[in-house]
C-alpha cells in the first residue's frame, strides 16, 4: 500500500484503500483525517449519478441508504488508512440509531464525518453524520469488522 501523509489528506487516492468502484464508490476525497479518531470526507452529488435516474424521475433524490453506505465507506477508509497491516477490507456488520433528516439532491456536497468510538476483537464502532449545508442529512452508529 502507498505511504500515507496524514498532513496532506488531499493526496490520498481513495481507490488505493477501498475496494468499491463506480457507481458505488461514494467517497470522492478525504478532507481531514486523524488516525483512528476521525475522518472528514466529501461526496459530490451529481445529477449524473446513476442511482438518481430512477429515484425519482423529475425529482432526483439520493437514496438515504446510500448516504449511510457513504458513511460506512468513510469509516472503512479511516480504519484502513490508520491500520494498513490489519486487513484488506472493512465489512459493515451492524447499524444502529439510523436517522434520515434531510433530502440530498444533485449539486449537494455531502460532508461525511465519522468518529471512532472503540474497537474490540477485530470489530470497530463509529458515530457518523452526513451533513449538507450545515444540516445533518443522515446519521448512524456503525459497527464494522476487519477481514
Amino acid at each position: 500500500m502507498p505511504k500515507v501523509d496524514f498532513a496532506r489528506p488531499d493526496l490520498i487516492r481513495v481507490t488505493d484503500w477501498l475496494p468499491h468502484r463506480y457507481p458505488l464508490l461514494l467517497v470522492d476525497r478525504v478532507v481531514e483525517i486523524v488516525p483512528m479518531q476521525s475522518i472528514h470526507c466529501i461526496k459530490l452529488v451529481s445529477g449524473l449519478d446513476p442511482y438518481l435516474q430512477g429515484h425519482f424521475p423529475g425529482n432526483p433524490i439520493m437514496p438515504g441508504v446510500l448516504s449511510i453506505e457513504a458513511l460506512a465507506q468513510a469509516a472503512g477508509l479511516m480504519t484502513r488508512l490508520s491500520n494498513p497491516e490489519l486487513a484488506t477490507s472493512c465489512l459493515l456488520t451492524e447499524l444502529q440509531d439510523v436517522r434520515f433528516r434531510r433530502q440530498i439532491v444533485p449539486g449537494d456536497v455531502l460532508n461525511l464525518h465519522v468518529n471512532y468510538v472503540k474497537g474490540r476483537k477485530g470489530f470497530f464502532w463509529f458515530e457518523a453524520k452526513a451533513i449538507v449545508d450545515g444540516d445533518v442529512a443522515s446519521s448512524a452508529t456503525i459497527t464494522a469488522k476487519m477481514s
